[in-house]
C-alpha cells in the first residue's frame, strides 16, 4: 500500500472514531507498527490530526473551542442532533456526554427550555453555560487530555448518586448484535455508569459507525432505548437494530 493510500486510511479512521491505536492500524493495514508511526507523525505536522502516546486523535475532538469548524460528517451530527431535540422537555433531567455529536446537540438546545444537565465533558458544559435557562451541574474526576472528560473512580461515583430522565452518549464502535464497544477502558467505566444511572439512554451515531466493533464492551445494544442517526428510520442499513427492543429516529 502506498503511503498516501496509508495516509488516507489513518485519517478515515481518526475522523471516524476520534482516536485510533498505532496497533490496530497497524495490524488492519499489515504493516509495522513504526510504519504507522511515521505516518501519524507525519500526518501531525502537516496538522491534520493530533498525535498522542500510543495513537491520534481528530482536531475536532481535541479544540479547546467549542465552535469548532474541523468537525468529521457535521452535517450528519447536525441532523442528528436535531432529532434528538425531540426528546427535550421543560423541567427535564438529562445527562450529555462528551464528543462531537454530544456537543453539536449541547450547541442545539434551545435558549427558551428549562433543563437541568449533567455532563462529565468541558466543552458539552461550556456550551450549555450559554443557555439561560440550562442548570449545569459537572461530573467531577481526572480528566483526560484527549476527550477533555471526567474519567476515574470520582466521576463514577458521582454518577451513582443521580438519576436522570434521559442520557444521550456517542460511542466509538456500535454493532447490532456486540453492542457499544470502545478501546479505552477509562471512558467505557463511566459510559457503564451514566447507562446505570438514567431511565432511558438515547445513543447519537452517524450511520457510519453501525456494525463495528473494538475490544472492550460498553454494554448490549438492549441497554439503549433509542437510537438516533442521520438515516431515515426506515432505512435498509438500520434492519439490524430493528430485530431489538430499540426506537430508531
Amino acid at each position: 500500500m502506498l503511503k498516501e493510500e496509508r495516509h488516507q486510511t489513518i485519517l478515515s479512521q481518526v475522523e471516524l472514531h476520534n482516536r485510533i491505536l498505532l496497533t490496530d492500524v497497524a495490524e488492519s493495514l499489515d504493516v509495522s507498527i513504526d510504519t504507522i508511526r511515521r505516518d501519524v507523525k507525519e500526518l501531525d505536522a502537516e496538522n491534520k490530526l493530533r498525535r498522542v502516546h500510543g495513537g491520534a486523535i481528530s482536531l475536532g475532538f481535541t479544540t479547546n473551542n467549542t465552535r469548532n469548524v474541523n468537525i468529521y460528517k457535521q452535517k450528519e451530527k447536525i441532523i442528528i442532533a436535531e432529532k434528538a431535540l425531540a426528546l427535550l422537555k421543560d423541567g427535564g433531567v438529562i445527562f450529555v456526554d462528551g464528543g462531537t455529536t454530544c456537543l453539536e446537540l449541547a450547541q442545539l438546545i434551545p435558549q427558551q427550555i428549562e433543563l437541568t444537565c449533567f455532563t462529565h465533558s468541558l466543552p458539552v458544559a461550556m456550551e450549555l453555560l450559554t443557555k439561560p435557562n440550562v442548570t449545569v451541574i459537572m461530573i467531577g474526576g481526572q480528566v483526560s487530555r484527549e476527550s477533555q472528560t471526567a474519567i476515574g473512580a470520582n466521576a463514577i461515583h458521582n454518577l451513582a448518586e443521580i438519576k436522570v430522565d434521559f442520557s444521550f452518549i456517542g460511542t466509538g464502535y456500535v454493532d447490532s448484535h456486540y453492542g457499544l464497544t470502545e478501546f479505552d477502558w477509562d471512558i467505557v467505566q463511566v459510559k457503564k455508569a451514566v447507562i446505570k444511572c438514567s431511565k432511558k439512554t438515547v445513543l447519537l451515531s452517524v450511520s457510519e459507525k453501525l456494525n463495528s466493533q473494538h475490544r472492550y464492551k460498553t454494554c448490549d445494544i438492549n441497554a439503549i432505548n433509542t437510537l438516533v442517526t442521520e438515516l431515515e428510520p426506515e432505512n435498509a442499513l438500520l434492519n439490524s437494530f430493528r430485530n431489538h427492543d430499540i426506537r430508531i429516529l
